[in-house]
């Protein structure tokens, strides 16, 4: 199964740039920042967009641009559009059920509480595989999860965020490039460190 968009979720606007549920944002402008590539606004689909070019294989990376719980329709009119597959889709996006910092590789399932999965789910159905970064469990069960989500990282959490980046990158190049099954088994099973990276 080859990889054609891969779509990084977060709300637009510059209020909303440093909080957890931007994280796909994030992610995927390094990405793009390390290929050196320009995002493009793209009307017709509410969204940024650029195109990368890795093993001769084109790549579409999408910012959606309308709030994150309406992520699903944007991607599904550019999928349209494209004629492709919703197989072909990978979505980047935060997860409070995983450390700060760390990643994880999955395939299908439900949207976990996640407001831009449920839209994509459904918009699309279910069967995409997702990059979930870690942001970190709520600090009290009690604190409300959409004030969570959408409160900024402080400077320890930027800089744990920022040292994992490259390492990001590389996962996305791997989930582009090797079977899906061996992308999961590097990205799932790699030790935490003790200091700043958490795979």
């Amino acid at each position: 199964m080859s990889i054609a968009v891969i779509a990084g979720l977060g709300n637009p606007g510059r209020k909303y740039c440093n909080t957890r549920h931007n994280v796909g944002f994030y992610v995927l402008d390094w990405f793009a920042k390390q290929h050196r590539i320009q995002w493009e606004v793209s009307r017709a689909h509410d969204s940024l967009t650029a195109t990368v070019l890795l093993n001769r294989q084109k790549v579409l990376l999408v910012k959606p641009q309308a709030y994150m719980n309406q992520s699903g329709p944007p991607l599904a009119a550019l999928l349209r559009y494209y004629r492709f597959e919703l197989q072909h889709l990978l979505v980047i996006y935060d997860d409070i059920a995983l450390e700060l910092a760390r990643s994880k590789l999955t395939f299908a399932g439900g949207a976990g509480g996640h407001n831009g999965i449920q839209s994509i789910v459904d918009a699309l159905g279910c069967d995409f595989l997702r990059y979930r970064i870690g942001v970190g469990a709520k600090p009290n069960k009690e604190m409300d999860l959409a004030e969570y989500v959408l409160s900024n990282f402080n400077q320890h959490e930027q800089k744990t965020l920022a040292n994992s980046l490259d390492m990001y990158s590389q996962n996305i190049e791997r989930i582009l490039t090797v079977d899906r099954a061996l992308a999961m088994n590097h990205i799932n099973q790699r030790k935490v460190s003790s200091t700043h990276e958490r795979t």
